[in-house]
């Protein structure tokens, strides 16, 4: 029983379709505003974890997964979506790829934090959780704005500008955001002008003031927090880690946004998805995201079981929930209804297949891997892999 499923079905049991405590309208602003700042921070931490160095000694699985798996993946989506779900116009099917591509790692925390995994693959699932929906933050914002083009919602000339703004203040915002709390933190800590506790809240504030100046300059916050999470981080990274409280908060907004996803999003999408929006979600977590993934790995030398392992471990959560979130807030599509629908079903599966498939099938994974003598360990999966930390602090 993992977190992710406890939260769901607990909304589920007190929302408004069975004991009506949680009594929140679905179009609600607290629900985008708890969805928005848990993605926010989740950026932000994320981003300020990216060792480059470590990267850079041992980058085949992440660099494959994220530079090839996801790109055949957004495709692999758009181009099943066309058929199967008839409303949708191209462009339409390629924001629902693109709302359903970032993984969540949280949902199968096991598959990241088992010792007795290859590191080689823990780290590779765990890099590509933490980078995937911040790389996926513009391309939504891209694949927006051309669907809007193309329903007349926007002109082309209009369209370019605000993805151009988007991006462009996002980075801005971002950058200075990191910026400024990195120096507070150096200038005050090598000073000895801020307690140790209190430093924790310069990440907040880091991620907070990336988010908001974002806004206010008409850029992404997404993809300022991201920007403002890893210039923190790199500038930071001789004084040490300071994060712990930014990922306490973000934690407990995660678990607050599952509850409120499954008290208030997801039984309406359940009552309104189509038959073929079951089936496409079955393949979002399925032939979508594992046969792109199968490929990515040509010429690693991986085994069939490792293949599988990483195809299959490609949770849908967090990211997604707020990308849907985002399609209605700020796009006007003639089949926005189809595309959240199907998005919060195949997150709702997927917390639960993924969820209850974990623990077994690291435990099956872990059994082929050490079945193998010591002059017989498949080369690629015993190869070593540098520490990246996991998104959440980790409990004895």
């Amino acid at each position: 029983m993992t977190p992710a499923i406890v939260f769901v079905a607990a909304g589920v049991v007190l929302g408004s379709d069975a004991l009506g405590l949680i009594e929140v309208t679905p179009s609600g602003h607290l629900i985008k505003a708890l969805a928005n700042a848990t993605l926010a921070l989740v950026l932000f931490a994320d981003a300020s974890r990216i060792d480059l160095g470590a990267l850079r000694r041992e980058a085949t699985v992440p660099v494959r997964l994220l530079g090839m798996g996801l790109p055949l993946t957004i495709v692999a989506g758009a181009l099943v979506a066309v058929p199967l779900l008839g409303k949708l116009t191209l462009l339409e099917a390629v924001v629902l790829a693109v709302v359903l591509a970032p993984t969540d790692a949280a949902l199968g925390q096991v598959v990241v934090t088992e010792k007795r995994l290859p590191s080689r693959i823990r780290q590779g699932l765990n890099v590509e959780s933490g980078l995937n929906d911040g790389i996926c933050v513009p391309l939504l914002l891209i694949a927006l704005t051309a669907a809007e083009v193309e329903s007349s919602q926007k002109t082309t000339i209009g369209a370019v500008q605000l993805v151009a703004e988007q991006i462009g203040y996002g980075v801005l915002a971002g950058a200075a955001g990191g910026t400024v709390a990195a120096a507070v933190l150096l200038t005050a800590g090598r000073r000895g002008w801020i307690d140790g506790a209190w430093m924790q809240i310069l990440p907040l504030a880091g991620a907070a003031t990336s988010y908001g100046v974002a806004l206010g300059l008409g850029g992404s916050g997404f993809i300022a927090a991201f920007v403002g999470g890893g210039v923190y981080g790199f500038l930071r990274r001789r004084f040490g880690e300071t994060e712990q409280l930014l990922e306490e908060v973000g934690s407990l907004l995660d678990a607050l946004t599952f509850l409120a996803f499954g008290a208030v999003l997801l039984v309406p999408a359940l009552k309104t998805i189509t038959g073929g929006g079951v089936v496409y979600a079955v393949l979002s977590l399925t032939v979508i995201r594992m046969l792109p993934v199968a490929v990515s790995m040509l010429g690693t030398g991986a085994r069939m079981p490792t293949v599988a392992f990483l195809g299959w471990f490609g949770p849908r959560g967090l990211a997604s929930i707020v990308f849907a979130a985002i399609v209605v807030e700020e796009a006007h599509l003639p089949h926005t209804d189809v595309i959240v629908s199907t998005t919060l079903a195949a997150v709702g599966l997927s917390v639960l297949a993924h969820g209850v498939s974990a623990a077994p099938l690291v435990r099956r994974y872990v059994a082929w891997y050490e079945s193998h003598p010591p002059e017989r360990v498949p080369a690629m999966e015993s190869v070593p892999a540098a520490h990246h930390r996991w998104r959440h602090p980790v409990r004895p």
